[in-house]
């Protein structure tokens, strides 16, 4: 893995989309209404060199996408996309996006070219009602997203659009406007949160890198605090996660890698199973500890 940081998504600006109509609606409720209810996950996505990598950590998203029902789209939350104002991407060819530098040529060279949904775009917006929802033409599919997709679903067949995270608005805004994507679940959406719950790239060791596994003292303990959490239903101490002491403070040092995982805690149901995957530390302050709900 090569030394320099990921770079920092930049906000890309929408233009109009009016071409759905209620007929478009109608047709995609009609061919989702008897789907079978979806999981939501959380993946920790880790460096975008595990698009093109073999390791335990892809070989486990090649057996969720084989354990889980088959959706009729997927609706991301990534890290890589912070915007001012809520936006779904809503072409029907999302770009892959290489928002990134100074990896190999190979990492550049990938591409995932999954349909977009304009129909699931135009519904998402019609279903959030807590802020208004713009529909973007530009953005595309960044490597939150496509890095982990591409393993899950490798033959690029399945619908996939984003949403992005304002960055002008709280954890409690983000987790409260996550249960408003509900419903989605019942029409064969898949929703991922794509992030890290422990994402602190200013204290990576990079002489560990080819360890395939090392955490941190206080990497290990904030995620295990946070796992606990999860598993207890404590949202609320989740939300005000800078206030759960100073190793948890290290670990999400900027809320983007963390705020996907809200999203999800957000959708799950009263009586919903959780199950961890890919729980391990790598490269001293990173976690890809990874959550399926239902």
């Amino acid at each position: 893995m090569n030394r320099r940081s990921f770079m920092r998504s930049a906000m890309l600006f929408p233009i109009a989309f009016n071409i759905m109509d209620n007929n478009s609606l109608k047709d995609l409720d009609a061919s989702t209404e008897n789907s079978e209810r979806m999981p939501v996950l959380f993946v920790g996505h880790g460096s975008p060199m595990y698009a093109i990598e073999e390791n335990e950590f892809v070989h486990s998203w090649r057996k969720l996408g084989e354990s889980i029902p088959r959706p009729k789209a997927i609706l991301c939350i990534s890290a890589h996309w912070e915007t001012n104002g809520t936006f779904v991407t809503a072409m029907t060819k999302p770009p892959t996006i290489h928002d990134f530098g100074g990896f190999p040529r190979q990492l550049f060279e990938v591409q995932y070219p999954a349909p977009g949904s304009p129909e699931l775009a135009y519904l998402t917006k019609n279903t959030l009602k807590k802020t208004p929802v713009e529909l973007d033409q530009k953005w595309g599919l960044d490597h939150g997203a496509w890095s982990v997709i591409r393993n899950i679903y490798p033959m690029a067949d399945i619908p996939v659009i984003e949403m992005s995270l304002d960055y002008n608005q709280s954890p409690q805004f983000h987790y409260d406007l996550a249960k408003e994507l509900s419903s989605l679940r019942n029409k064969g959406v898949l929703i991922i949160g794509s992030g890290n719950i422990v994402h602190n790239l200013r204290m990576v060791a990079w002489d560990k890198v080819d360890e395939p596994e090392h955490g941190f003292d206080w990497a290990i303990y904030a995620n295990d605090k946070i796992k606990k959490h999860i598993l207890s239903n404590n949202h609320k101490e989740l939300i005000n996660y800078m206030l759960l002491g100073r190793e948890v403070q290290m670990a999400v040092p900027t809320p983007e890698h963390y705020l996907p995982l809200l999203y999800t805690l957000a959708l799950k149901g009263e009586n919903e199973q959780i199950s961890f995957f890919n729980d391990k530390a790598v490269m001293g302050s990173l976690t890809m500890t990874s959550v399926k709900i239902g």
